[in-house]
Parts: C-alpha cells; sequence; structure tokens
C-alpha cells in the first residue's frame, strides 16, 4: 500500500519550538515544489483561527498553512482545547464546539476523538505531497500515554515516524532526549528515526560532543543543531509564555498597555502593535499596576470573561483602568475585553462559568448575555472613524448591546459592531485581528500622534522565509524528508 509520506516533530517538553519547525519547514518544502500540509492531531491554546470552513483552529496551524501556501483548515487541528479553568475546557472538534470537560474527563475520553483525528489526517495526505505533524508536549508524558492521541498514540494510529527536539536554551537537553528515550517502550523508541536540538545560543561546534553522547546513547542520528533565530519571534504563537517577547523594549512615543489575564486568548491580535518602532507595548503582569505613563490600555480577548473580570479586579487592574480613564487615557476593548468594559455581563445558563449576573466595569453603556450560540466567521469592513478598511474575524460568545452601540467601532457588511463612549475615549469591538491591516493600524496610530512604517505582511512572510533558510542551513531536510517517505511503502498497523 503506497501511502502519503509523513513525519511527526515531538519536543521533549513544551515550547520546544515544534510549532516553528513545522513552520519553517513547510515553507522550505513548498519552495521546492511539494504540496505540503501542517496537522497538529491535538492542540490546547486559547489563541485561536478561523479556518477557510469557518471553524475553529490553534493559531499556529494557521501560521504554519500560511507557512505552506494554503488557506488554514479545520482538518489541520481536529481536535482543540480551549482552557476555561484550571480544571476545565472547551473541546473543540473539527472547528466545532463539542462541550466543555474537566480535564479528568476528557482524560478517559481523548480515545473517543482518534476517529476524527484520523479521519482529519487521512483527507489532508489524500489531497497533498507531504503531512508535517506537530506534537503536543511531550511523549515523555507516560502517565497520559492511555488514549493518547497527541504524541506516540498518534503516531502508533497512523504508523507515522517521529523526529523529536529537544530545547537546549532551557538546559538539560541531554538529560530530556536520553530520558525520554529510557521512558518510551522499545517499539515506541524505534519509531523515533532521528533528534534536533533547537535554540542553540553561541556556537553549535561546541556542542558537537553533546550529540554524540545523545546518539551513543539512544541510537537515534542527529539531524542538526538549530541556533536561536530572533526573526521568528514575532510570528504569531500560541502560548502566553511568548508574550515575554514584547516587555521590556525601550521604545518612544506611544505606550500602550495590555493587562495579561489569566484565560487571555489570541493575544496575537497586539503582535503587529509590538512590532511598530514608535509603539511601546507593555504587558502587564498580575501583581503589577497599569503603567501611569501609559496613553492607551487595551483588554485583550478571554476564554472566560465573567472569571477574567473577577482576575482583573483581584489585581487591582479596575483601580487603575477607571483612574486612566478620567486622567485623560483611551482603553481599547477586543471581544471579550469588550465585554468586560460593559454594564454588567449575564450567563443565565452558564455557558462562560457559574450562572448569574456580574457587574462590568461601567465604562461603556452596553450589556452582554452570554449564549451557547459561537460566532465563528472572516470578515471584512470598515472603521468609523478613519473610513480604512479592515479585514479579520469573529469568535465568541454572548451578544452586547446598549446606547454606546449606536455610535460602532466598524461596520461589517452593512451592521454595526463594537461600541464606543459619549466622550470617544472607551471603545469595544468583537472584531480579532484588525491590527494586521497596515492602513486601519496607520490611521489609528496617527490619532493618538505616533507614526507607523510598518508593512505587517511583508514582516511575517520575510520571518517565514528567514525562518525556512536558517532550516535548510542547519538541519538535514534530505534527511527529515527520507524519513517522511519511509512511510509510503510500510504495511499498515492497526490502532
Amino acid at each position: 500500500m503506497v501511502r502519503t509520506p509523513a513525519v511527526m516533530i515531538q519536543g521533549t517538553g513544551s515550547n520546544a519550538g515544534k510549532s516553528m519547525i513545522v513552520a519553517g519547514l513547510a515553507r522550505a518544502l513548498v519552495r521546492r515544489g511539494l504540496r505540503v500540509a501542517p496537522f497538529k492531531p491535538q492542540n490546547m491554546s486559547n489563541n485561536a483561527a478561523i479556518a477557510v470552513e469557518g471553524g475553529e483552529i490553534g493559531r499556529a496551524q494557521a501560521v504554519q498553512a500560511r507557512a505552506a501556501r494554503r488557506p488554514p483548515s479545520i482538518h489541520m487541528n481536529p481536535v482543540l482545547l480551549k482552557p476555561e479553568t484550571d480544571t476545565g475546557a472547551q473541546v473543540i472538534v473539527q472547528g466545532r464546539r463539542a462541550g466543555t470537560l474537566r480535564a479528568r474527563d476528557y482524560t478517559g475520553g481523548r480515545a473517543g476523538l482518534l476517529a476524527s483525528v484520523l479521519d482529519s489526517f487521512e483527507r489532508l495526505a489524500a489531497a497533498n505531497d507531504i503531512v508535517l505533524v506537530e506534537g503536543a508536549g511531550s511523549p515523555a508524558e507516560i502517565n497520559l500515554r492511555h488514549g493518547d492521541i497527541a504524541n506516540m498514540g498518534f503516531a502508533d494510529a497512523a504508523d507515522v515516524p517521529v523526529v523529536l527536539a529537544g530545547d537546549i536554551d532551557r538546559g538539560g537537553v541531554i538529560a530530556s532526549l536520553v530520558g525520554t528515550h529510557a521512558v518510551l517502550e522499545p517499539v515506541e523508541r524505534s519509531r523515533i528515526r532521528g533528534f534536533l536540538i533547537n535554540k542553540f545560543r553561541g556556537d553549535p561546534g561546541l556542542f558537537q560532543e553533546g550529540l554524540s553522547a545523545i546518539a551513543s546513547k539512544t541510537g537515534w542520528p542527529s539531524l542538526g543543531v538549530i541556533p536561536w533565530l530572533p526573526p521568528a519571534a514575532w510570528l504569531p504563537a500560541e502560548d502566553a509564555v511568548d508574550l515575554e517577547r514584547g516587555s521590556g523594549t525601550a521604545k518612544t512615543s506611544l505606550t500602550i498597555a495590555v493587562p495579561v489575564l489569566s484565560r487571555i486568548a489570541n493575544f496575537d491580535d497586539l503582535d503587529p502593535l509590538g512590532m511598530e518602532p514608535n509603539v511601546n507595548l507593555v504587558f502587564v503582569r498580575p501583581g503589577e499596576p497599569i503603567p501611569r505613563a501609559a496613553q492607551i490600555v487595551i483588554l485583550p480577548g478571554t476564554k472566560s470573561t465573567i472569571g477574567d473580570l473577577a482576575f482583573l479586579r483581584a489585581q487591582g487592574w479596575d483601580i487603575d483602568i477607571k483612574a486612566h480613564v478620567r486622567h485623560g487615557g483611551h482603553v481599547l476593548g477586543l471581544c471579550g475585553g469588550y465585554q468586560l468594559l460593559g454594564r454588567t455581563i449575564a450567563d443565565p445558563d452558564g455557558f462562560d462559568g457559574p450562572a448569574g449576573t456580574v457587574d462590568g466595569l461601567g465604562l461603556l453603556d452596553v450589556t452582554t448575555i452570554m449564549s451557547g450560540e459561537k460566532s465563528t466567521t472572516q470578515v471584512q469592513g470598515l472603521h468609523c472613524a478613519t473610513g480604512t478598511p479592515v479585514a479579520g474575524y469573529e469568535i465568541h460568545l454572548g451578544r452586547t448591546e446598549g446606547a454606546d452601540c449606536q455610535r460602532p467601532v466598524v461596520t461589517i457588511e452593512g451592521r454595526r459592531d463594537g461600541a464606543i463612549s459619549a466622550d470617544g475615549r472607551v471603545q469595544g469591538t468583537y472584531l480579532h485581528g484588525l491590527f494586521t491591516s497596515d492602513a486601519f493600524r496607520r490611521a489609528w496610530l496617527a490619532q493618538f500622534g505616533a507614526d507607523s512604517s510598518l508593512a505587517y505582511e511583508s514582516r511575517i512572510e520575510q520571518a517565514l522565509d528567514a525562518l525556512a533558510d536558517h532550516l535548510e542551513a542547519h538541519l538535514d531536510i534530505d534527511a527529515i524528508l527520507a524519513i517522511a517517505r519511509s512511510r509510503q511503502n510500510a504495511t499498515t498497523r492497526s490502532a
């Protein structure tokens, strides 16, 4: 049986750089003339994107699709978990909300999702020359192996060879790779066909003894050492830990403060602002006050509006934000951040947590009612104040209405979206991704006296090309292709 080549990039731990490696490989291989599809069986992230079919997938898979020069599909990430609490998450299956489960319940029910995962994988495999699969977390988490669909469970069911990535920037990379080998079952060890080292700083030649030690103790060949690549830092990320990239910069002109909510979502909305040379984007961590020097406060999206309203108040940020407005500052709320700004948030059926109604910040004359209907769509429209076109996506639960909605932020296909306070200094909108539009961002920043010089889409394309060049220079991509192609004539294994 001839099957589509595929290879799975797994990591020794979370944030080992798997997403960026898959994106770089996708761009490198598509430049070689191959039809490439990225795939992640299971993702856990509140940074989501809207696929061409209208459903949700992880943001990282949307970036990988862009690297492969193709539209994002729901089949590139068939299971997406969006954490709502420390013990529960919303479950998205092939783009659509399937419900909310506690971690304990989900762990026992993962095997039931394998059919959807394999269906999506086979759809991509049938339409492409190669599928690049990204694992989640680490295969060394053997306590989670039963019913696994994210790492070795998927690799075994689909009979996909694996390349294991280690993150040397954290330290202990030899132990993490050799330790992974030690805890895996023999059949799983044999599925790993090579390893690579990611995020190396300094002279890679100094790590030759380390490579030899890993190869000797595992029997896996080295496929290369990837040096640290700064241009890749601003590619849209899926983990909030990556927000560190935007803090502590010494910029001038306009300061924008962003409180980091406990369930912050779709934070890549802010990437274009962080890349602007005349904008100082400051992420305010729990326990820190919102800086008085900020001219604008942006309340980002959140996966748990009511929960993060309580979290915001626990930090004292509600007091800071209201003082900021009293002293002439501006506030912009995006999606869940927009809901926080209203007078009340009602959740009569408990879609966002315990049923009930809570008081919002009261900075906009609007009220929000949560409902089970979820809006997930790509849209285009106009920014009312500047008349510039905007494009983005909607991904939210709830309906917001009130007097301030008579002053919308944008119009989308003839309908109004968002609300503006009577004095114009507090605004909110459900539209994600609006800052990726250079024309809009330029006009919006000009209102605050800041010049824009960023060509965002070009910068992202340059970063993807630089990442592909980087991997071509430092990885044995021909060997990785050979590993992927070894699947073509292999005998199908039972799941």
